[in-house]
């Protein structure tokens, strides 16, 4: 694993940051973060191909390199959440990409439910961690330690809560790699003062009805009833999947 940045790294070199992508993913989990990351950073958005990618809103977004081309060295492995992640936590190639880069960065992070598919990576084993409120009890089979915070910060691993935690997130990585006071200035350039219309952002604060409400339109208790039976019954599938061909096997077959 790479040694995670720190506030003395030098401070004009520019990130490495991978940021992947899956159909379904949720625009604003990856979005939010590469606006607060991108002025200190060269963003990777990779994808298994170099074909478009379908948000779970319908925005398409453009890779700009496949799992191959990537950067093998990164300062963050980054996975964004979305309705797609029930079928991204099952996908071989995907979780082997994640796997391997996940080990080797220097942060593995992850906004909403993208720590889920980290937790299916086996990359979150023992380490405390956060995800949207709906997906929360999922974590906790595949050995992670499940943090109720807006952002949990565990060694190296940083993960965010549900979707718009996405900017908490991003300025606090950034902090942690550049420093306070770049991130306060792109705090104040995103004008970032959030005064949302009503107070019922959290589960705590919308109240039983609301979140039924919520929780049937995000169809969240069968995704996790479904997601926590499979991990028991296959446990994590890069342990028993069979090794990947190397591509210069691949190219001569």
């Amino acid at each position: 694993m790479a040694n995670a940045p720190t506030n003395g790294d030098r401070p004009d070199r520019k990130l490495s940051i991978a940021m992947v992508l899956f159909p379904r993913l949720t625009l604003l989990d990856l979005i939010g973060p590469a606006t607060a990351l991108a002025f200190y950073a060269d963003i990777h958005l990779v994808s298994s191909s170099m074909k478009p990618v379908s948000s779970d809103q319908g925005v398409t977004v453009l890779p700009t390199c496949t799992f191959d081309d990537c950067p093998e060295d990164l300062d963050v492995l980054f996975v964004p959440g979305g309705m797609g992640v029930i079928d991204a936590m099952v996908d071989v190639e995907l979780l082997r990409f994640v796997r391997d880069r996940g080990e080797r960065a220097g942060y593995v992070a992850s906004v909403c439910t993208g720590s889920l598919i980290q937790g299916a990576a086996g990359l979150l084993k023992g380490y405390r961690a956060t995800s949207h409120w709906g997906w929360h009890d999922v974590l906790a089979s595949f050995g992670a330690i499940p943090v109720k915070q807006r952002v949990v910060t565990d060694r190296n691993r940083m993960s965010g809560g549900g979707v718009t935690a996405g900017l908490d997130f991003g300025l606090t990585l950034l902090a942690s790699l550049r420093g306070e006071e770049a991130a306060k200035s792109v705090q104040l350039m995103m004008e970032y003062d959030p005064a949302p219309p009503f107070d019922v952002g959290t589960p705590d604060k919308a109240g039983e009805a609301l979140v039924r409400i919520a929780e049937q339109a995000l169809n969240a208790p069968n995704e996790c009833a479904t997601m926590i039976a499979r991990q028991k019954a296959s446990g994590f599938l890069l342990d028993t999947a069979p090794a990947a061909r190397s591509r210069s096997t691949t190219e001569s077959a």
